[in-house]
């Protein structure tokens, strides 16, 4: 039994494909089926069931998933205590980040980590489904590390640490009639056009389950990536918007910024890993690095 074995078949299992399976690892499918097979052979027993609608693991292939992933990172840890001997932590990290998210500084974080290990490749990615995406995007092992947003609620297969919490707060026109609030039910936006983030972002997420919990339904009638384009569709009379509420997005004298309670919205920044891996000395490098470089001057409270 060979690491490259073990590495093709959790990368079959994590990706339910031979084909991106592959891809992920730049080797041609061909190569992939046949260490695959000759695994199976070795071991006496099937690992996939293969069906049109692609790949999944077999009863042995189950139990064999997290020796194999366990035997790649004590082989993987086995090369780093060397290498770091004679050229310090190397290594590509791959790290999943919310757009337009300026509460953690990723400028001087990579370029502080640049300084302290130059021998470490960072590669920032978004996903067009925002945080939905990037958790599914770790749980197949594209990702070492994400940064998610949600209402702090643990999320299966990944370990948080949480970074910032804020309260989501309603963006409104400064002439519009609960303007004068201190603060503002969620029952009472029911009736009002939404500008929103797309399906799958935390503060979409966020927004929906608790319009749902209340029994409430609602109209997303213009849809952004930027809390700044939310508050820009806002002042001119587009709809109402809730978003986290940082200083940032509190600009303006035509659009006001009131709290949400009944019920509270906190928005939570956390960054999470896969509890299925251990993370390399360069993804631990980095994550090291992040409560640093997140903004400490963010009310954390909800009034």
């Amino acid at each position: 039994m060979e690491l490259r074995q073990l590495e093709q078949f959790v990368a079959v299992a994590e990706l339910s494909s031979f084909t991106r399976a592959a891809q992920r690892l730049h080797v041609v499918q061909s190569g992939v089926s046949a260490s695959i097979q000759g695994l199976e052979r070795e071991l006496g027993a099937r690992l996939f069931e293969r069906g049109a609608r692609g790949v999944r693991l077999t009863a042995a292939g189950n139990a064999l998933l997290p020796a194999a992933r366990n035997t790649l990172d004590a082989a993987r840890t086995a090369r780093e205590v060397v290498t770091q001997l004679t050229s310090g932590i190397t290594g590509e990290v791959t790290l999943g980040t919310l757009a337009s998210i300026d509460v953690i500084n990723l400028p001087a974080l990579l370029g502080q980590l640049r300084q302290a290990h130059p021998g470490i490749k960072v590669r920032l990615r978004t996903s067009a489904s925002g945080s939905t995406g990037l958790t599914e995007e770790l749980t197949r092992g594209d990702l070492d590390a994400a940064l998610v947003a949600n209402d702090g609620s643990a999320i299966a297969g990944m370990r948080l640490t949480r970074l910032l919490t804020v309260p989501i707060r309603c963006l409104l026109r400064s002439d519009h009639a609960l303007a004068d609030r201190s603060a503002i039910a969620l029952a009472d936006l029911a009736a009002e056009q939404f500008i929103d983030f797309p399906v799958g972002f935390g503060n979409r997420l966020i927004v929906d389950s608790a319009f749902a919990r209340l029994g409430l339904k609602r109209s997303v009638s213009v849809e952004v990536t930027d809390v700044t384009d939310a508050a820009a569709y806002v002042r001119h009379g587009l709809g109402v918007s809730l978003v986290p509420g940082w200083p940032a997005t509190l600009s303006g004298t035509d659009v006001r910024s009131i709290v949400i309670h009944q019920p509270d919205l906190p928005w939570v920044l956390s960054v999470g890993v896969s509890t299925a891996r251990t993370s390399s000395a360069a993804a631990q490098a980095l994550l090291d690095l992040i409560p640093a470089y997140t903004r400490s001057d963010i009310v954390t409270n909800q009034h």
